[in-house]
């Protein structure tokens, strides 16, 4: 698809930043060869945060701009205040608080059992653990256009940068459970919804994203479409069109009809062999990696619980694991330790 000359030239400036970046990053690891794991986490994540954005930029700009980008951009799933601080020193400039992974890490289903006040409490260690902006997968707003746009509210004061609603009734399913009925919220009341998310926020960055589950619901193109412009037109500042096939073929379609209308995230769980070449040629915006981190620990976790219940013993784990020291480091301690000697009495 032709991009706007104006993003062609910020895209230009953007990879001439990138380089300068990468051969910081190089001189990093030389420096980090001798240093141990954690230290050299620490001069990655110094590294990888330098951001094309000032630092003091805020996160609902880095949001926004992200959505805006000429460059195909990537958001990583976390579900707590200690993945978000390990996604965000993996070098991603965003993260996509899963209501699956929120509510999973609670132990409670994906279908609304998690109140929206537990998802915030969730949110807000989230947040201050990190300086990158957090997208939150905001179900259905947690009930009609009065709940949405008091969350909106809300995860303004907590500094989450935006918000995903999807057009599934409440309680919402999860879209990738198998023979289930999705039943679709009405265009109308679910365009209003946005509309008056988009009317409450106070910061104009605020980011609102319109997720489209026609596909996931067992409607064609023609529906997704009248939704998604439907939505785009109510003020969604992205759209987010979801399919649970095994290939990108719902999306390469809806993006052919789209005609770049405003940008399009995209959530590859399923189609996942898809390369992300194939993303960028279709002109997506962002893509969600929406799960794994939950997935990944709870194999960690299985597989650790079982081989100790079955050595009683701690030495056949001890090696593959995170040392305490590590767990320490990614709590900030070294902070505390220094606050300490800054602000407690030299007697105690």
């Amino acid at each position: 698809m032709t991009r706007p000359v104006h993003l062609l030239l910020s895209s230009a400036l953007k990879r001439n930043k990138r380089l300068s970046q990468t051969v910081a990053l190089c001189s990093s690891l030389v420096g980090a060869k001798q240093v141990s794991d954690g230290a050299k986490f620490q001069s990655l994540q110094t590294t990888r945060q330098s951001s094309t954005l000032p630092s003091h930029t805020k996160k609902t700009t880095k949001l926004k701009t992200m959505l805006n980008s000429p460059e195909l951009e990537f958001i990583m799933e976390a579900h707590n205040g200690l993945s978000s601080r390990i996604v965000q020193e993996a070098g991603f400039d965003g993260i996509w608080a899963s209501g699956l992974s929120i509510s999973a890490q609670l132990g409670v289903r994906d279908n609304n059992e998690a109140s929206w006040t537990q998802v915030l409490e969730v949110l807000e260690f989230m947040s201050d653990a990190t300086n990158v902006p957090i997208l939150l997968d905001a179900d259905t707003g947690y009930g009609n256009f009065n709940n949405a746009r008091r969350l909106i509210n809300k995860l303004e004061h907590r500094g989450v940068a935006g918000a995903c609603l999807e057009d599934k009734i409440f309680p919402k399913r999860n879209s990738l459970l198998d023979g289930r009925p999705q039943p679709l919220a009405d265009i109308d009341e679910f365009s209003l919804k946005i509309k008056a998310c988009k009317e409450t926020q106070t910061d104009k960055d605020f980011c609102v994203v319109a997720r489209v589950e026609a596909f996931i619901a067992g409607w064609g193109i023609d529906e997704a479409l009248r939704r998604a412009t439907a939505y785009r037109n109510a003020g969604a500042d992205a759209i987010l069109m979801h399919s649970k096939k095994n290939d990108p073929s719902e999306i390469e379609l809806f993006m052919k009809h789209w005609n770049n209308q405003g940008p399009v995230v995209i959530v590859p769980t399923k189609y996942y062999e898809t390369p992300t070449q194939t993303f960028r040629d279709m002109g997506v915006s962002l893509v969600i990696w929406a799960n794994h981190n939950l997935r990944a620990s709870i194999r960690a976790m299985q597989d650790t619980s079982n081989q100790i219940y079955r050595d009683q013993s701690l030495n056949g784990v001890e090696n593959g694991i995170a040392t305490v020291k590590e767990v320490f480091r990614l709590q900030r301690d070294e902070e505390l330790v220094q606050a300490e000697k800054r602000y407690l009495p030299m007697s105690n």
